[in-house]
């Protein structure tokens, strides 16, 4: 992590509140947020008033609530929409969802979480999207373990101990270790229920010009439809589909 500037701590105290809602905590108080950023009350208090004036934030006066202002929906639009790798991988997330009837997903790394960048809706209605901008953990999921198999650096970012989500969730490290070497061995990695009960995915890694991981792209749907021998299948599809990807970005670079 890269050091912040002197003279800058109440600038990046903002930033770090805006980053504490999530989609688990849309609308936190300003005790939990004083407590998750361990600030005392007022500072936190002085801090929101700031983000508010500039509509970063919004204030449920009743219960004492806040929740991100349009302000800050507009700057995630216009990053969204100014995104490179998310014009470039498009495409390829509109083809697989077509052709397996799944959803189709990009996300890479953000605040030690893995972040759904774009999303391409598969034409299953059980196939569950509309997840855009969330942050979901790296150990249970099939996109957090690759870039853990595939990026060594990314493993400062795991959480211990390692939350639980469901019952096939994996808590032990011995357990997630075994896992990220079948993901390095295979060059794809998956997650059975370990997220949600009866959802799993498949994840495959894109790579820039440089041959370094860009960013990871999955396939997930009903369990019922991705186990055993067909999610091995879309683990190779997605796998060389990423890799014919990741070889033009190569190609279009040279």
């Amino acid at each position: 992590m890269r050091k912040a500037p002197q003279g800058t701590q109440a600038v990046i105290r903002a930033i770090r509140l805006l980053k504490a809602f999530s989609a688990e905590g849309p609308e936190p108080s300003l005790q939990e947020l004083a407590a998750a950023l361990h600030l005392t009350r007022t500072t936190a208090h002085r801090l929101l008033a700031a983000l508010e004036s500039e509509d970063l934030v919004t204030r449920h006066v009743d219960q004492g609530t806040y929740r991100l202002g349009p302000a800050a929906m507009a700057l995630g639009m216009q990053a969204l929409t100014g995104n490179d790798l998310r014009a470039r991988v498009r495409p390829l997330l509109d083809a697989l969802a077509a052709e397996t009837g799944e959803t189709a997903t990009l996300e890479v790394l953000a605040g030690g979480q893995m972040l759904i960048l774009d999303e391409a809706a598969g034409g299953r209605l059980s196939s569950p999207s509309g997840h855009v901008g969330t942050r979901w953990p790296l150990h249970a999921t099939a996109t957090g373990k690759l870039l853990l198999a595939l990026v060594p650096e990314t493993r400062q970012h795991l959480r211990l101990p390692l939350e639980r989500y469901t019952a096939a969730t994996i808590t032990d490290l011995a357990a997630l270790e075994r896992e990220l070497e079948r993901a390095q061995r295979l060059g794809y990695a998956t997650a059975a229920e370990e997220l949600e009960e009866g959802f799993s995915a498949v994840a495959a890694s894109i790579r820039n010009a440089l041959g370094r991981v860009d960013a990871v792209i999955s396939l997930g749907g009903a369990t019922p439809r991705l186990s055993g021998k067909r999610l091995a299948a879309m683990g190779a599809m997605l796998k060389a589909a990423a890799g014919n990807a990741s070889r033009a970005e190569c190609a279009d670079a040279d």
